[in-house]
């Protein structure tokens, strides 16, 4: 078996991601490119069709306030690396949090069990992928002093309680995340990325005449600490405050088929859940989505067009590169209603003979990678969204969600209106409380009668599950109205 002479990775690729993902990952355990290929060659010699490691080193941290002091903190270091040999449909995976060449060794010899012994292979030359920056490798973690994110918290919380004397109770949270994930891939791709996240909350209570009621606001992105400034915890603390004060005065709300609309931004969490998740390769490959084997087809209605993009500078659901080393991608998924493609990883792209897309994601070392979202968002309309509100007779108007849930194979979904109004003769008249949002993702596309001009993503808090895994995402809208949604209220 034949491979190249070894080098470290930082003499071959400089002035790059490689520099902190060899002194994190590789230096300590004594590792280098030609160790590396050498046990990727000897996967694929093999029958196997895709090999990869992928290599992680995280530092994370919590810190919590609750009435008036910050109880609680978490700080965690944890690093390992995955291996994966994919033949055909069928994929195996070993990983192990001691890098060294030994668990290396021992873990690739476990997935390229699944095929036979095939032809020798030659280690290919190193490629490293043009990627974009769309954030600075940041540490959030060393960015404030453990004294500065306790004031920070204790800060956000005097100015909720200032806003207004029914403020009861105040929660607070900041969290911050400095990952390193490098890539290497039988191709001989080898990519690196540095992740820097942060997601502040705040959750207020607000009471009145014996009624208690809350309200949440917060967000994030790919920053350190001093992304929050004083501006914007003034911003998260009146969001909070004006729901929770809106939900004292809200009235039950009514139930029935009744037009909906939806504000823009985070009620894109809908078109996440309801839409999005359907769009996936692998949902689609296995005929198991309510858009399988639609491409071509008219599955929204006119004017529609959706987005994933990974691209956008700073935003919690970007990536320079995806978890298998390809770079993110902005992917047009609907065209003014028409079904152009799904969200891919290399697995799925290949057995559905459909473009890679850069959305291979997993939630670290220890899973194996899946097509996931990144930032999914429904582009500008054209009305402004006080004509779209005048246009509505009687409805809902759902200015923000709480939580919600799907099935992928039907489309049908429940969502819960964390604050919501009645649109009465073309006029938001009166907020209400307990309206949840029941319906088919599919049909719902179809139902959308007006598109809005103020498309906005949302604050930087979306956390997206699925088959046990977690990842940040991003979501967004414009205005919508869609006609006869059915409403489950408790009046």
């Amino acid at each position: 078996m034949k491979t190249q002479q070894t080098q470290p990775i930082a003499q071959l690729i400089k002035g790059s991601h490689f520099d902190a993902a060899t002194e994190a990952l590789l230096t300590p355990a004594n590792l280098d490119v030609g160790k590396l290929q050498n046990v990727l060659a000897d996967m694929m010699s093999h029958q196997i069709d895709y090999a990869d490691l992928y290599f992680q080193y995280s530092r994370s941290e919590s810190w919590g306030l609750e009435e008036g002091q910050v109880k609680s903190g978490n700080f965690s270091i944890d690093q390992g690396v995955g291996v994966r040999a994919v033949s055909g449909e069928k994929t195996a995976f070993a990983y192990s949090d001691d890098i060294n060449l030994k668990a290396l060794v021992e873990a690739a010899k476990a997935t390229k069990s699944i095929s036979s012994l095939g032809n020798e292979q030659t280690a290919s030359a190193i490629i490293q992928p043009q990627t974009p920056q769309l954030y600075l490798p940041h540490d959030p973690i060393a960015s404030l002093s453990a004294e500065a994110k306790v004031k920070l918290l204790e800060h956000l919380e005097s100015i909720a309680r200032k806003l207004d004397p029914r403020i009861t109770q105040v929660t607070a949270s900041i969290a911050g995340e400095y990952e390193v994930v490098m890539v290497a891939r039988h191709d001989g791709v080898m990519a690196a990325d540095i992740r820097p996240l942060v997601r502040l909350g705040i959750n207020v209570i607000a009471e009145s005449n014996g009624r208690r009621e809350q309200g949440s606001a917060g967000g994030g992105g790919r920053f350190d600490y001093s992304y929050f400034t004083d501006e914007v915890l003034h911003e998260y603390a009146q969001k909070a405050v004006h729901q929770a004060l809106v939900n004292l005065e809200a009235r039950p709300a009514p139930a029935g088929s009744m037009t909906v609309v939806l504000g823009s931004g985070w009620p894109g969490i809908l078109l996440h859940e309801a839409i999005g998740h359907g769009l996936e390769g692998d949902f689609n490959r296995k005929g198991s989505s309510a858009f399988s084997n639609m491409i071509g087809q008219q599955v929204a209605a006119k004017g529609i067009t959706i987005v994933d993009d990974g691209t956008i500078a700073d935003r919690r659901g970007s990536l320079n590169v995806d978890d298998e080393g390809n770079p993110t991608s902005s992917t047009v998924l609907i065209e003014d209603g028409i079904l152009r493609g799904y969200i891919q990883d290399t697995l799925n792209a290949r057995l559905m003979n459909m473009p890679l897309t850069g959305n291979a994601r997993r939630e670290s070392y220890a899973h194996v990678p899946m097509p996931r979202m990144t930032n999914t968002y429904m582009l500008n309309g054209t009305l402004p969204p006080e004509e779209i509100i005048k246009s509505v007779k009687k409805g809902l108007y759902a200015a923000n969600f709480g939580g919600g849930q799907v099935d992928i194979t039907s489309g049908k979904f429940v969502f819960s209106a964390a604050e919501a109004y009645m649109i009465e003769d073309g006029k938001i008249t009166y907020p209400v409380k307990g309206a949840t949002l029941i319906g088919n993702g599919p049909e719902v596309l179809k139902r959308v009668s007006m598109i809005g001009n103020d498309m906005a993503l949302d604050s930087g808090v979306g956390t997206c599950g699925k088959e046990g895994q977690s990842v940040p995402v991003g979501v967004g809208q414009p205005t919508l109205k869609i006609d006869g949604l059915t409403v489950g209220g408790t009046a």
